[in-house]
């Protein structure tokens, strides 16, 4: 019994620290310098996610941003899950996220984690990553504020995978929504203070 609980342990944490490898990698720095554009660290918000990155006016690196930070946690999880099952699985997705949020590379200063935060989504259970999307274009077509538009939607995943009974994603989501929250708290503050960009908005 020990050895399977050390073997489940084990698996556990390399899942885990492949997942943050995997999501540590900042796609929109590193395109960005690639573009020959400005540190994406001193334009607008200082963040290295896609929504950052569009204020540079590039649309097509902003979109490649995007893609990239998805992709990260969703290869962590398909990759993991192939070789460890679930349990595997949803470990390195964690990872993923907070290797997002607090990348090793440059120190422990990373993005949001919207895009992988879907990325992650995606590869557990795409309809939930499919419904996040729905309701993040629905709430930015009306309101115009891509962070209340993640906040919003964010909110509702937990809830979507408890309605599928998928209640240990579920657990897992609500503490990742939490941890988006917590890294969203400058742009809710400017939210209830009417000072928060606007999508398409430089600056």
């Amino acid at each position: 019994m020990s050895g399977f609980l050390t073997a489940f342990a084990l698996s556990f944490v390399l899942a885990f620290l492949f997942g943050y490898l995997c999501g540590s990698i900042p796609f929109g720095l590193i395109l960005t310098k690639l573009a020959g554009t400005p540190d994406l660290r001193s334009i607008g918000s200082g963040n290295i996610g896609a929504t950052n990155v569009l204020r540079t006016g590039n649309k097509g690196l902003a979109a490649a941003t995007l893609l990239g930070d998805m992709l990260k946690g969703t290869i962590a999880v398909i990759v993991a899950g192939h070789f460890g099952g679930p349990n595997a699985a949803i470990a390195a997705g964690v990872g993923a996220f907070v290797g997002h949020l607090f990348p090793v590379w440059l120190k422990f200063k990373g993005g949001k984690g919207v895009a992988t935060y879907i990325g992650v989504l995606l590869g557990l259970f795409w309809p939930a990553a499919l419904a996040f999307c729905a309701i993040w274009i629905a709430v930015a077509l009306i309101f115009r504020y891509s962070s209340l538009a993640a906040l919003v939607a964010s909110v509702l995943v937990p809830v979507m995978l408890f309605w599928a009974q998928h209640t240990a994603l579920a657990a897992v989501f609500a503490l990742m929504t939490a941890a988006l929250w917590i890294m969203h708290r400058a742009n809710i503050q400017r939210l209830m203070n009417g000072t928060e960009g606007k999508i398409g908005k430089k600056g």
